[in-house]
């Protein structure tokens, strides 16, 4: 399968670039710093880019299958432009699959159903802006017509892979509160060959 993995220099954007190339598949990632990379095998292509540039991100959805999109917000609003940009080549390119690392806060709230656990008080954190800007990115997924899937992982420790987590549709599982990198990693790479949330988020927590 080939696949683009953006935000390949990442923490959970890393780890599923290891993980597809363990199984042989060919892998494009844009990054704008090349020598962060520190993987060498002859299925991984880089190409350096920007994903706020149009020209780029087309680029490299040449020849795609599916795309997975580990960007996180940097405290700008990359996520919201860079993903219209997404979309845009994807059709362009006829590409329908993409997989995205979210956050719990855009998951239904247990306790105010009709809102989003950020919204809510269920949400610890002091600000909402990266959760908002995920937030954006759900709404312009669901507008689209390509097959999206949202994993949406609470507090990500760096820990080790254990393989053991629950996910829940739409929802954090039930006193959930952390789920780390590598298992977060090894359910959203797991999704290019899985069709059961199609158009879903799912909450992943131990």
């Amino acid at each position: 399968m080939r696949i683009l993995v953006l935000g390949a220099t990442g923490r959970v954007g890393s780890h599923i670039v290891s993980l597809a190339l363990r199984d042989k598949h060919i892998i494009t990632a844009v990054v704008r710093n090349p020598n962060k990379v520190k993987v060498d095998n002859e299925n991984l292509h880089i190409i350096q880019g920007n994903v706020l540039e149009k020209q780029d991100i087309e680029n490299a959805m040449e020849n795609v299958d599916v795309v997975i999109s580990a960007l996180n917000t940097d405290g700008t609003n990359t996520l919201t432009k860079s993903m219209s940009l997404i979309l845009d080549a994807m059709n362009k390119m006829n590409v329908k699959r993409i997989i995205t690392v979210g956050t719990a806060g855009i998951l239904q709230s247990r306790l105010m159903p009709s809102i989003l656990r950020y919204q809510s008080s269920e949400s610890k954190r002091k600000t909402t802006f990266a959760a908002q800007e995920h937030h954006n990115v759900y709404e312009l997924l669901k507008k689209s017509d390509t097959d999206w899937t949202i994993v949406c992982p609470t507090y990500l420790p760096d820990g080790e892979y254990t393989g053991t987590y629950r996910i829940e549709r739409s929802l954090l599982p039930k006193g959930g509160v952390e789920i780390s990198v590598a298992d977060t990693a090894e359910f959203t790479y797991q999704q290019i060959q899985c069709k059961e949330y199609l158009k879903s988020r799912v909450g992943i927590a131990y």
